[in-house]
């Protein structure tokens, strides 16, 4: 029988709504529940493309012993990170604090008035790799509880004191100055991978703020530093196996430093934030290749992530036919059934091997620049860019035939501002009236359907506009319609922008302090956005919606697993 989770969207949530665990979406009935039983809570978060979050669910959640546990002993929350960025990222801080470490799955535990006092990531059926098993954690977390209760209070307290002085500090007054560009520039440079582009070493994540502020430092100064972290960076993201060669589009991260080896989801934020770079660094720096993967990953959004009324969906998944990245992988004698007399071309430009390179397959990446591949042929670079471009295709037809990943189909208020962004740009800088088409599509979507009698909400499936909308969703929102404006010139999108503005600034500024706050806390409009874990407001609930990322760094450890017989490392 179905549990609570069946009356959802989410995508996310649906996956769990036949597990035997009794799950309950975050809301009201839940936290009444807890403090009714005097019973904590778990909460679990997670998204519909995390590979782990399915395993973690595979190996447990629908286990029915380990769901009549959980059952028995707390009150057990789902949560869709993407739905509720706050609450993933008030947790996240906690659980960083309590473990040290962070990530999804995220599973933590609370109090029954929604105190944080214990938490990890994904836990294993057994012990593996210095990692308790899931079973044993909900033993020792409910044992903890039952047995030295005064002592788990106590600490949560603790934390939750922790978290009230963490969120005073104001942002800084002063103004930029090109010294501050040079100090990050420098720090940059501390952090870049000389040989394969990117910053720090494994996993690689292309972060895209990062190039962006790399890019403006270059525009405002010209330093050739700047541009080499840069265009390296750039190159070797769209070379490597992070990079979909057959279907355009950049998945999550690699997992090692040579941009090989993906975590095979794709997310709407990350393909729409790259799509924007690699725009302004082919306006800056005219390489075509730059253009290429702004055209294909563009392409790959109107091709499997635009819904009927402009909206865009959220993510693919990783998994397929039960494995991880089986729809984007390779046999050698697939590419030569594919790709007939082209495939020797076609394997010496993909570097494609016998045994392959993930698994006894292969991840198509370019690891050597197409014009030597070229020279090594005795071909022009012209002519093997056409035979690439008619492998591509058959490629592309042949992968058609497989099972597709999941996709998760609800519509994200800032993902979709950010893509909107994109598609209005990629319309101007390269020409496509087709894109600016899409974009005019979305930013009705937007203005309409997600929004509704004047309110803009952060989600959108099957008809529901649901959570109002958090203050990343009005700035990429406005900034996606203010780069509409810019492609157009119709002064409509403009005056959306203006009047979403005024909304924005009427509910998120902050009467006390310069600036808004990362996560709504400050006006009574704002408090109701998050639901609250106490019934006047007074208690846990504004200091869990004001935490903020200094908790990274804090270590609870000594003070709170230890005493409480809970294990220390996750």
């Amino acid at each position: 029988m179905p549990n609570r989770l069946a009356n959802e969207t989410s995508p996310y949530l649906l996956q769990h709504k036949d597990n035997p665990v009794d799950w309950y979406p975050w809301g009201p009935e839940a936290l009444a529940r807890a403090k009714e039983l005097g019973r904590p809570m778990l909460v679990s978060i997670g998204y519909s493309a995390c590979h782990w979050c399915h395993v973690m669910e595979h190996e447990s959640f629908e286990d029915p012993e380990v769901a009549e546990e959980m059952n028995a002993k707390f009150i057990n929350i789902k949560v869709d990170r993407e739905e509720r960025p706050d609450l993933d990222n008030l947790f996240m801080t906690a659980v960083q604090a309590l473990s040290g470490q962070g990530g999804w799955p995220l599973n933590v535990f609370l109090t029954p008035s929604g105190v944080p006092f214990y938490g990890g990531t994904y836990f294993p059926p057994e012990d593996r790799s210095g990692i308790p098993a899931w079973s044993k954690i909900i033993d020792a977390v409910s044992e903890a509880y039952t047995t030295k209760r005064d002592e788990v209070e106590e600490s949560a307290e603790q934390i939750a004191e922790f978290l009230r002085r963490s969120n005073g500090a104001d942002p800084d007054r002063e103004l930029l100055s090109h010294t501050l560009f040079d100090t990050v520039l420098e720090n940059f440079a501390a952090g870049f991978d000389p040989e394969h582009g990117g910053f720090g070493r494994a996993p690689k994540f292309p972060q895209a703020s990062l190039l962006v502020a790399l890019l403006r430092i270059w525009h405002r100064t010209k330093s050739p530093v700047a541009e080499k972290l840069l265009t390296k960076t750039l190159t070797s993201m769209a070379r490597g196996g992070i990079y979909d060669h057959v279907g355009g589009g950049f998945h999550r991260y690699a997992v090692d430093e040579k941009w090989l080896v993906p975590h095979f989801e794709k997310m709407l934020y990350d393909n729409a934030q790259l799509a924007s770079i690699y725009l302004a660094a082919y306006q800056a720096f005219g390489e075509p290749l730059y253009a290429r993967v702004a055209t294909e990953t563009l392409d790959w959004i109107v091709r499997e992530m635009t819904g009927p009324q402009g909206q865009f969906y959220a993510a693919q998944d990783a998994d397929s036919e039960g494995e991880e990245g089986r729809f984007y992988v390779w046999t050698i004698d697939d590419i030569r059934a594919a790709t007939g007399a082209a495939s020797p071309t076609v394997e010496r430009y993909f570097a494609v091997e016998p045994g392959g390179n993930f698994e006894g397959r292969s991840i198509l990446q370019v690891p050597v620049a197409p014009a030597e591949v070229a020279t090594s042929l005795g071909v022009t670079p012209e002519e093997l860019q056409a035979t690439i471009d008619q492998a591509i295709s058959d490629l592309y037809s042949a992968r058609e035939e497989r099972e597709h990943p999941g996709r998760d189909d609800k519509s994200l208020a800032g993902w979709n501002g950010m893509a909107l962004r994109a598609f209005a740009e990629g319309a101007r800088i390269l020409d496509r009236p087709d894109y600016l088409a899409v974009a005019v599509a979305n930013a009705e979507f937007l203005l309409t359907t997600q929004r509704s009698r004047g309110r803009l909400y952060r989600t959108h499936k099957d008809g529901q506009a649901k959570v109002p909308a958090f203050l990343e969703d009005f700035a990429n929102v406005i900034d996606g319609l203010l780069t509409l404006y810019q492609a157009t010139l119709d002064e409509r999108w403009l005056n959306e922008a203006l009047d979403l503005a005024d909304v924005m600034v009427a509910a998120f500024g902050n009467p006390n302090g310069p600036g808004l706050p990362h996560w709504p806390s400050i006006t009574e409009l704002n408090r109701r956005q998050v639901m609250r874990l106490d019934g006047d407001g007074s208690g846990v609930g504004p200091w869990l919606n004001e935490a903020q990322d200094a908790l990274y760094t804090a270590q609870f450890n000594e003070r709170v697993a230890t005493p409480l017989g809970l294990p220390t490392g996750n």
